[in-house]
């Protein structure tokens, strides 16, 4: 059973986010994107865990659905927790999303971690002790949690951030490094850029939205060939298995808003060869410049952009449907015409992913306007140019740019659709 999961999101609890960040309201926006499966975000928020016990009930395989409202998308308990912590006399800003089977480890989760800290200040809480501490209370709990290193190569607060972290899964979490078997890429990231480190290769790649407002809901997924269960997704996960753990479902990773190095307050972006030249300061002002992903991972990396190690999970690049309506309508995505525009292609096509990935050009001909079929042509190809977000600004997507190269020569390598 072909299974679409995203599985790290936020609730409303958390800060910045849409108050339609609820279960009835990302149940529906899932079914609209073809979403199997998703997250509930936020678990260990006391007020949100209440309403989750309250709104969903358990399937007897380490998931769950909603008592009442649309019954055809799952939900596994989750969320993210920050660790804030000084190691080596540099101060290290960590998250991790945590995945649980059942209430009653939740609840035993929540009570450990509210001795820790208050849990009822924001949706993802901060702890001032280590990350390989929560690794080890969240497995002593039970050996069903699962710790997984959440956007791992964000500047700020992530596994190799350039500002707070480290430079290896061992170096951040010591003896409790085993029983990491899976990270988070993040959207500035995508696993063509994780295969250049020989250090990755065990480890499953795996991609999510992060989102805050429901129609963020799977800008990144993953694809899986498995029972919709708690332990076999997680098996996969752990064994790495191609014929369970198919692919995941990619932002272009130029999109993401920290991609490349820049400073944003001097409108500037900057390779990482430009940075090293600028001795990483700021052109501009001649302040310090903020690192990107690239740059992390040109450092680390001991493998040629466009490597493939012989166990690679393949992937798929994509942009959300409406940025390719508003792209072809030549307006901005949001607008009322765009999101019209949008309802009616996706009741038509099915889903989202069904437009996207499954259906061929003549049948989405039927619905969509033939402009909007080349956008979703060239995004299949990966011919669209996007200039690289930077220093927290999303990068830009143009997809009807005169002859727009394609950004991503092993997404095409690697494409199984």
């Amino acid at each position: 059973m072909r299974l679409i999961a995203d599985l790290h999101i936020h609730s409303r609890y958390s800060r910045a986010t849409s108050g339609d960040m609820c279960p009835e309201m990302t149940a529906v926006w899932a079914r609209k994107k073809g979403i199997s499966l998703i997250g509930t975000g936020d678990f260990t928020h006391p007020v949100y865990f209440s309403e989750l016990k309250a709104k969903l009930v358990p399937g007897g395989n380490g998931l769950f659905k909603l008592k009442k409202g649309e019954q055809g998308v799952y939900f596994m308990l989750t969320a993210e927790v920050s660790n804030i912590f000084t190691e080596s006399g540099k101060v290290r800003k960590i998250h991790s999303c945590l995945f649980t089977p059942g209430f009653e480890e939740a609840e035993k989760i929540i009570m450990v971690l509210s001795r820790m800290g208050n849990l009822s200040s924001d949706g993802r809480p901060i702890f001032g002790f280590h990350v390989k501490e929560l690794v080890k209370r969240i497995l002593d709990i039970s050996p069903e949690n699962v710790i997984v290193p959440a956007h791992a190569w964000t500047p700020w607060f992530s596994l190799f951030g350039a500002n707070s972290g480290f430079d290896s899964v061992e170096e951040c979490f010591g003896d409790q490094a085993n029983n990491i078997f899976a990270m988070e890429t993040g959207l500035s990231s995508d696993p063509e850029m994780n295969w250049r480190l020989s250090s990755l290769d065990r480890y499953a790649l795996i991609s999510n939205s992060d989102a805050h407002s429901p129609g963020k809901l799977g800008r990144e997924a993953n694809i899986f060939d498995c029972k919709p269960d708690y332990a076999d997704i997680m098996d996969s996960l752990k064994k790495k298995d191609p014929k369970r753990f198919l692919n995941t479902i990619e932002f272009f990773p130029e999109e993401g808003k920290y991609h490349y190095d820049g400073h944003r307050s001097c409108n500037l972006t900057l390779s990482p060869q430009e940075t090293k030249k600028n001795k990483g300061m700021c052109p501009v002002c001649g302040k310090k410049i903020t690192v990107g992903v690239m740059h992390r991972v040109d450092d680390l990396a001991d493998r040629p952009p466009g490597y493939i190690p012989a166990n690679a999970i393949p992937t798929r690049h994509l942009i959300p449907l409406e940025e390719i309506i508003g792209d072809a309508l030549g307006v901005r995505g949001g607008t009322k015409g765009v999101k019209e525009e949008y309802d009616r292609i996706v009741s038509a096509g099915g889903s989202e992913f069904s437009v996207l990935i499954d259906l061929p050009y003549d049948a989405i001909s039927n619905f969509a306007s033939p402009r909007v079929v080349e956008g979703i042509r060239r995004v299949r190809e990966g011919r669209v140019k996007i200039a690289p977000g930077y220093d927290g600004v999303y990068g830009r997507i143009e997809i009807f740019g005169e002859d727009a190269p394609s950004l991503s020569q092993s997404t095409k390598q690697m494409t199984l659709f």
